[in-house]
């Protein structure tokens, strides 16, 4: 995996909507109150921070791969509540946790085969996985848009060895996948996310933390920013409906599954 440096603070005003999707998902959980618990891609800390609440008998242990996220996440850091920086393609714990979760962000993760086995890995017997990230058909304007820009004569020379930075699969593709591990109780299943942002601003907010990061650290630093204020222009000119507000389509795979 390619580790993307994300500005934490910029994330946390950028990231409602996220957050939304992942307290929807804390709110279902029936815990005793002392799992172990492992967040990967924790992002600002804001979901892992609720989860420790829930087990205050318990651990939680949140992981990222930018270091801005987890200095904005230990901000949240308490007595059973530890963020640590790792790559969640090196993660290598076993036999620790009683559940692991994930909130929009494994869609950062290329290769889900040995993401799978890992978290297998880690967790204890009985223990769960309980993911949300985006799928097939997710970010189909912003896709389009950058797509287009950054083959544009004066860009392209920097994304000549481009690799999209995002595994988007299909609720079939997941299963086929995961049915290929030891887990049991497997249920897969996908969320209609689409989002109208208030205004533009907020869909610029969204562009720059954490869609446009990708890409822009490519670009030379003289073009930066003319770079970004296209893809803003277009989506902006693609997006905005009447009301003022900009659409986006959002799609989530949800995964749940055990370890027997």
């Amino acid at each position: 995996m390619k580790t993307h440096e994300f500005d934490g603070e910029k994330y946390k005003k950028a990231s409602k909507h996220q957050k939304e999707w992942g307290n929807a998902i804390i709110s279902q959980l029936k815990l005793s109150g002392s799992e172990f618990i492992l967040d990967l891609g924790c992002g600002d800390g804001i979901l892992t921070k609720q989860l420790s609440e829930l087990v205050p008998n318990g651990k939680v242990v949140g992981i990222d791969g930018s270091e801005s996220m987890i200095k904005t996440a230990k901000m949240c850091s308490s007595n059973n509540l530890i963020f640590e920086k790792m790559d969640i393609d090196d993660m290598a714990f076993e036999n620790e946790f009683d559940f692991i979760f994930s909130n929009a962000a494994l869609h950062w993760i290329r290769d889900h085969k040995k993401l799978i086995k890992n978290c297998y890995k880690a967790l204890r017997q009985n223990g769960f996985i309980c993911f949300n990230f985006a799928g097939h058909g997710n970010c189909s304007n912003f896709f389009t848009i950058i797509k287009k820009v950054i083959n544009y004569e004066k860009y392209k020379v920097y994304f000549k060895n481009f690799e999209w930075p995002w595994y988007m699969p299909s609720v079939n593709e997941y299963n086929k996948k995961i049915a290929e591990s030891n887990f049991s109780d497997i249920n897969i299943w996908e969320e209609n996310a689409d989002r109208y942002f208030n205004d533009q601003d907020e869909m610029i907010n969204w562009i720059e933390q954490p869609s446009i990061v990708p890409f822009i650290k490519l670009v030379d630093e003289q073009l930066k920013n003319e770079f970004q204020n296209e893809i803003i222009r277009l989506m902006i000119e693609r997006t905005k409906q009447k009301d003022g507000k900009c659409f986006e389509t959002f799609r989530r795979i949800n995964v749940y599954a055990v370890k027997k």
